[in-house]
């Protein structure tokens, strides 16, 4: 208060006339804009003081309302007089441009300087007359007086000049609206906020995260350029406040951007205009540091630039999109092209371009925004259906592929069952010791699919067949080609040559026959007959082992032979691509039930080769060993395989029933807990060791004396 006395004195002075009438304004307490009515003159030096304002003779009347004096450098000193048309009322002046850097307001009577005051959005918010973000004054004086106003505005941003006349009362009124507006604003925005970050909490989708932090920015920053964050949380920091319009005005673009690239999937849709976007990152973080170095001007307009081609590269990118398939993006479109218009239409207003300053294009952002985030909303709730109805879709897919596969595991087990009875009656009893076998896996659940299963057999069997099979016909016809020489022969014994003669035809006979071939012949195909059926054999023994028909008999058992038909019923499952070591020493016999410790067998060796698949896939690498050895008391197996392994929680879950990490539809999750049940019984134990990308070891000790007690 004393500065502002001392300077009171200094100004308050007879000064020589004006060079020129000034503007008078009848102030008759009515509410509305004096633009038109303004002189304004331009201090392209800065420095210009009030006695040399008064004297100039270079004002310019205004004729927009809203006068728009771009964004310079320049200071401007604008004045008027007032003339007071009613009985005596109070008037109020409002400026309603609340980012003005330096807004300084002289009160004359004539001559002579009655009240200054020194304001603005980079001086200490307590220096204005009422602690409002907007500029408001009060001129008292009687009827029939005149007041003459001065004002000198500088600004490093844009510089309008929307100012107000009427009574004090309805310039308090326009003020309480302002704030109701953008309360409502602020109301719009606070519950789509809540309304995703509650949405975020319960899907978990990403997209709700970048949308609440893309609008607490737009909070912000519109709550920066209204003047809200000066007067409600910087009022004593008017630097920091100021320099956070830059700020913010920055960070909405970056985060427009960057919730618009996860929203609509850029990098997927739009690679190459998904990298444009570090180029507006870039030029964004030069506005915030020409700002920083105080070239406000400069940022200011370039940050005008940036918003508007911004907004049109989002715009463009969704048009893409939408184009390609993407059906979420036509909510963004609507919801994004109503705010791009009202950002151009902000943008144009400022640079003073087609569009004028009034209090709609004043209130674009605000109205854009506000329409955009609803609409947003919209699109990310129609994410959802969309992602819901890809899952319902996905769901009835997955259904078909298992009824697919169930009907080709049901023609695979015809087609198998027609080739055995076809070919030999020795495999009618082999197939039926199968349908034995696949009826206990489908029973018990305890084994892998019946799918897998039957394949695995139909391929070991296949070869061994195929040998038969493809001897057979060659073998026929050696056989009719030795009867017809029998014959032959035959007739020639008992013909009246001599014997010299027979010799010689006998012989020729047999070299047209080339006899010597056909017994070398006839001999192997004979033997791949025998390979063939030996090979049939020793797969229908492995079978027979693996199934254990009595294993519900406690009986002496080798493990070894127990593991060994167990790799011959896996032997399908390895895909020629894993490496398999064995390592087996010599074991007494156990007393179990050798089934039932089969079937554990080939539960954990299928998930073992299984996670191999997983990490591996087609290519080479994957490795399984299996060793056995045993102490005094027990039998030891270790199966090891190098797949992607498991984590802490899923070790500590594997034997739990239904407990699976495998796809629906591949397993039932009982396999491992009929695994842990079995060698339980047994009076004994499973263990497991295992790191993520490393692989996993499970260690079986059976007991070789099964006890009860």
């Amino acid at each position: 208060m004393n500065y502002i006395r001392q300077v009171c004195i200094l100004l308050i002075c007879f000064i020589a006339g004006t060079a020129s009438a000034q503007q008078v304004v009848p102030f008759d307490g009515e509410f509305g804009p004096i633009g038109d009515k303004l002189e304004i003159l331009t201090d392209s030096s800065c420095n210009m003081s009030l006695q040399e304002a008064m004297k100039s003779t270079r004002y310019k009347n205004s004729v927009d309302e809203f006068p728009n004096l771009g964004t310079t450098p320049y200071a401007y000193w604008v004045r008027f007089s007032l003339k007071n048309l009613t009985d005596g009322k109070t008037a109020g002046i409002q400026m309603t441009q609340a980012m003005t850097d330096y807004l300084d307001f002289y009160e004359l009577k004539g001559d002579t300087v009655i009240r200054v005051n020194f304001t603005g959005h980079k001086r200490p918010f307590n220096n204005r007359y009422l602690k409002n973000q907007t500029f408001i004054y009060q001129i008292p004086f009687s009827a029939g007086d005149t007041r003459t106003i001065y004002f000198r505005a500088q600004s490093g941003k844009q510089l309008m000049l929307p100012i107000y006349l009427g009574t004090i009362e309805t310039v308090l009124e326009n003020s309480l609206v302002i704030d109701m507006l953008f309360g409502v604003y602020v109301g719009i925005l606070m519950v789509m906020i809540l309304y995703n970050l509650f949405v975020y909490t319960t899907v978990r989708d990403r997209s709700y995260l970048y949308y609440v932090m893309y609008l607490v920015v737009v909070l912000l920053t519109q709550a920066s350029m209204q003047g809200y964050v000066f007067r409600l949380i910087l009022p004593d920091y008017p630097a920091f406040a100021d320099i956070f319009v830059y700020f913010s005005t920055a960070l909405i673009g970056i985060a427009a951007i960057e919730f618009s690239k996860h929203f609509l999937s850029t990098k997927h849709y739009t690679p190459k205009l998904h990298k444009v976007s570090y180029l507006f990152y870039t030029l964004y973080c030069i506005q915030i540091l020409l700002a920083l170095l105080g070239y406000f001007n400069f940022s200011y307009t370039l940050m005008l630039m940036l918003a508007m081609f911004s907004a049109i590269y989002v715009l463009y990118m969704a048009v893409v999109i939408q184009f390609k398939g993407l059906r979420s993006a036509k909510f963004f479109l609507i919801a994004w092209g109503g705010f791009i218009f009202c950002v151009v239409i902000y943008v144009l207003k400022d640079l003073n371009l087609i569009v004028p300053y009034n209090n709609i294009t004043n209130f674009a952002l605000l109205i854009g925004s506000a329409f955009e985030s609803i609409m947003l909303s919209f699109a990310l709730a129609d994410k959802i259906n969309i992602l819901k109805s890809e899952k319902e879709q996905s769901q009835m897919e997955t259904m078909h592929v298992l009824r697919e596969n169930e009907r080709i595991i049901r023609e695979q087990n015809v087609v198998l069952e027609a080739r055995v009875t076809e070919r030999t009656a020795e495999l009618n009893n082999t197939l039926e010791d199968l349908k034995q076998t696949q009826s206990q896996l489908v029973e018990s659940e305890k084994m892998a699919s019946l799918g897998q299963l039957t394949a695995g057999i139909a391929h070991e069997i296949n070869n061994p067949i195929n040998f038969v099979t493809s001897n057979i016909n060659p073998l026929k016809r050696d056989v009719d080609m030795l009867l017809n020489a029998l014959e032959e022969i035959e007739s020639v014994g008992l013909s009246d040559r001599t014997i010299e003669e027979k010799r010689q035809i006998i012989e020729e006979f047999k070299d047209d026959l080339d006899f010597d071939y056909l017994k070398i012949e006839i001999d192997q195909l004979m033997k791949g007959i025998n390979e063939g059926a030996s090979r049939t054999a020793e797969i229908v023994k492995g079978l027979r082992i693996f199934s254990r028909v009595d294993e519900d008999d406690l009986k002496k058992a080798d493990i070894n032979e127990g593991l060994n038909s167990t790799m011959i019923i896996a032997n399908n499952l390895l895909n020629n691509n894993i490496k398999v070591v064995m390592e087996q020493a010599e074991l007494p016999r156990v007393e179990c039930y050798a089934g039932k410790l089969n079937q554990v067998f080939l539960n954990i060796i299928s998930n073992g080769i299984h996670a191999i698949h997983e990490k591996f896939g087609e290519k080479p690498g994957g490795e399984l060993h299996i060793k056995t050895y045993a102490d005094e008391e027990s039998v030891y197996l270790s199966i090891k395989d190098n797949g992607i392994g498991m984590s802490a929680e899923t070790q500590r879950k594997i034997f739990e029933p239904f407990f699976t990490t495998k796809d629906v539809g591949e397993g039932t999750g009982l396999g491992m807990s009929i695994a842990y049940n079995t060698i339980k019984k047994h009076k004994g134990d499973i263990n497991v060791v295992s790191s993520p990308g490393e692989g996993s070891v499970f260690i079986l000790r059976i007991p070789i004396s099964f006890s009860n007690d």
